[in-house]
């Protein structure tokens, strides 16, 4: 019988770098579980990821644009994807693990709230001890998944999706990648969708970010992947050059001022954070309306963690639905 795993080891000991995380060389899940003779268990992580609940519900959650009028504004799915693709072409040039890459960017942002980074603001507000959206992905895969079970990933794909913002330090070089690429793709697909808006046009970007990172969404793509490479090949570490450090970080902040403070591009988010609120208020009083799971958690959970989890798993028009719910009153004959 031909031994597929093994030959997919010998092949990554073959091509990939030294500094690579090898699949047979993961220190494993919490729980253990019976080997697949096919996939490694990085590839089982993407495939647990991709078929769970919380990542299906991504499609419906706010990325920077809130309802917007078109089709083709970025979703948090969207976002995911183009994650993926991005660290998946920076770790193939870099010679490390495709599919440990893959998993964690799929995974990243799992535990967004409904209406982006607002609902993150006001949750953070409300329960004690905070809300952060990269500790919450981590929650979801942990426990709330599969109704408490959770997805019992390996520890390579945890401890990166926990520390996938700027100020993480992911255990693998393959989670450094992908917190490269977040910071990439939300940047530059940000640009295309605040012009798309009229919010921004091409011309008001920084000359001196134009002049090293590119004039098109491709060509900054393209240049900062190639730039991470040419700096980070074959060594311990995944960086950009100095320069491109700089322009990249230039533009993002150009992004807050410009986009993500905008009155335009921000003019519902008053709304979706008081629907955030009164949401959070109403189940922290009728605690006996969550979900059975959610219920069952109040045995060894805070009340204001567990209705966390619960609006932090609503979709935009989720949300909607229970204020309208709750809150609008019915027609009646």
């Amino acid at each position: 019988m031909i031994d597929f795993k093994q030959a997919i080891f010998d092949r990554e000991n073959a091509f990939l770098s030294r500094y690579a995380c090898k699949s047979a060389d993961t220190k494993g899940r919490s729980r253990p579980i019976e080997p697949c003779p096919m996939r490694t268990e990085f590839v089982r992580d993407r495939d647990r990821i991709i078929h769970c609940k919380a990542f299906r519900r991504l499609k419906h959650k706010t990325q920077v644009f809130i309802s917007p009028e078109g089709d083709h504004y970025r979703t948090r799915l969207t976002h995911t994807l183009e994650v993926a693709q991005i660290a998946r072409s920076a770790a193939r040039a870099l010679r490390l693990n495709e599919d440990l890459t893959e998993a964690i960017a799929l995974g990243h942002d799992l535990g967004h709230t409904p209406f982006g980074h607002a609902g993150e603001m006001v949750l953070n507000g409300l329960i004690e001890g905070g809300f952060k959206h990269n500790e919450q992905s981590l929650r979801v895969v942990d426990l709330l998944e599969n109704d408490g079970e959770g997805l019992n990933l390996t520890h390579e794909v945890r401890d990166p999706i926990l520390n996938h913002k700027n100020s993480g330090k992911p255990c693998t070089l393959e989670g450094m990648v992908v917190q490269f690429a977040d910071r990439c793709a939300y940047i530059n697909h940000d640009i295309e969708d605040a012009i798309t808006a009229g919010v921004l046009s091409p011309d008001d970007l920084p000359d001196k970010c134009v002049k090293v990172l590119g004039d098109t969404k491709s060509k900054r793509i393209n240049s900062m992947i190639v730039d991470l490479v040419t700096t980070s090949y074959d060594q311990p570490w995944v960086k950009q050059s100095d320069e491109f450090r700089t322009a990249t970080t230039d533009l993002r902040e150009f992004l807050f001022d410009a986009v993500y403070f905008n009155p335009i591009a921000k003019g519902e988010e008053k709304k979706t954070k008081r629907m955030i609120e009164l949401l959070f208020r109403y189940y922290m009083q009728h605690s006996d309306e969550l979900p059975e799971f959610h219920k069952s958690m109040l045995s060894t959970t805070p009340l204001d963690r567990v209705v966390g989890d619960y609006i932090a798993s609503f979709t935009d028009r989720y949300a909607v639905r229970k204020i309208e719910e709750i809150y609008v009153p019915k027609g009646f004959l």
